[in-house]
């Protein structure tokens, strides 16, 4: 009797079950870390399953980018954009611009930075981003 393996799948490699995607994916570090924030905004910051999406691709400046997690109103608007880095990468003011290359196109109220170990938030007031010290519920964030 051989080896059965699921379709898709690749030897050696764990996958991890993507909710908002609804397929199992590779579970690289990056992905870990995307996975588990989209655990904490459905269970903590109860944000609807269906007002997500992981992997979002856009284009800027004629490049193609991929958000990491977009995040709806219930209008369907564009209202957070969530960067995610593998934890031993440091969310330094990169990161950020990366996130806030990315509203260019998508023009958010929030943005997040997390890389598993710190996750700092920041909301648009005016022409800028400013630190929050808590995120709100999503229903907070609609307002």
């Amino acid at each position: 009797m051989g080896l059965c393996l699921d379709p898709g799948s690749t030897p050696g490699i764990s996958t991890m079950w993507d909710p908002l995607r609804k397929k199992d994916v590779a579970a690289t570090p990056e992905e870990q870390v995307r996975q588990w924030f989209i655990g904490e905004l459905l269970n903590t910051f109860r944000v609807p399953q269906h007002l997500m999406m992981s992997e979002v691709g856009l284009r800027c400046g004629g490049k193609q980018y991929r958000a990491d997690i977009l995040v709806y109103d219930r209008n369907g608007g564009n209202l957070a954009v969530v960067e995610c880095k593998r934890p031993e990468v440091d969310l330094t003011g990169k990161v950020l611009e990366q996130a806030m290359r990315y509203n260019m196109v998508l023009d958010v109220r929030f943005l997040f930075v997390t890389n598993g170990v710190k996750t700092y938030l920041f909301r648009r007031e005016g022409d800028s981003f400013q630190p929050m010290e808590k995120v709100p519920l999503f229903d907070d964030m609609c307002v």
